[in-house]
């Protein structure tokens, strides 16, 4: 049976502490849910009613457009390897650009990894934690490497250049504001 929390435990600080993957959820209005997995140690804890984590440069910009459309944000985590729970983050979230002036405040908390693209800053309104006992083990090999590479490749104004083609609208032509 799962419980819901008014705030981010340690016990739950702990679990989410140790997975490699995590979800994030959004919708808009009306139009496509969108569902991404992320990994690369790019989630951080702020406080036990606030999280953030580095959203770097993708083939679409789903959650920046549902996020500036709607706000309503989902994070899960899932203990693969180890304690099975299940853990989701219920909470309305907001974007920064590197032209934020809140962007220096938080980008310290991350590596400096090429294709920084946005933070995503969720103000946690519930968790919910439930048992997990569905979810199959897996092992944590390592993190893939490509995504990186790739960024490093294209360097700064092959980024922007991206993000002007790629990244100003979602699937759904809803803007994502990438751009001033």
């Amino acid at each position: 049976m799962g419980k819901f929390f008014n705030e981010i435990s340690s016990e739950v600080q702990n679990f989410i502490g140790r997975q490699k993957i995590f979800f994030v959820a959004t919708a808009p209005g009306e139009g496509r849910i969108n569902l991404s997995p992320k990994g690369m140690d790019c989630f951080r804890i702020l406080d036990n009613r606030t999280t953030c984590f580095l959203n770097l440069t993708g083939s679409g910009n789903e959650t920046a457009a549902h996020l500036l459309a709607d706000g309503r944000m989902t994070v899960m985590f899932c203990g693969f390897e180890q304690q099975p729970l299940i853990v989701r983050l219920y909470g309305q979230g907001r974007l920064l650009h590197p032209r934020d002036d809140e962007w220096g405040t938080l980008v310290g908390h991350f590596a400096d990894w090429p294709g920084k693209r946005q933070i995503v800053v969720t103000h946690v309104e519930s968790v919910h934690t439930s048992c997990g006992y569905g979810v199959p083990f897996f092992s944590y090999q390592r993190e893939r490497e490509q995504l990186l590479r790739w960024a490093e490749k294209k360097g700064d104004a092959g980024i922007r250049s991206y993000w002007e083609k790629e990244n100003q609208v979602s699937i759904d032509g809803l803007p994502t504001h990438i751009l001033p």
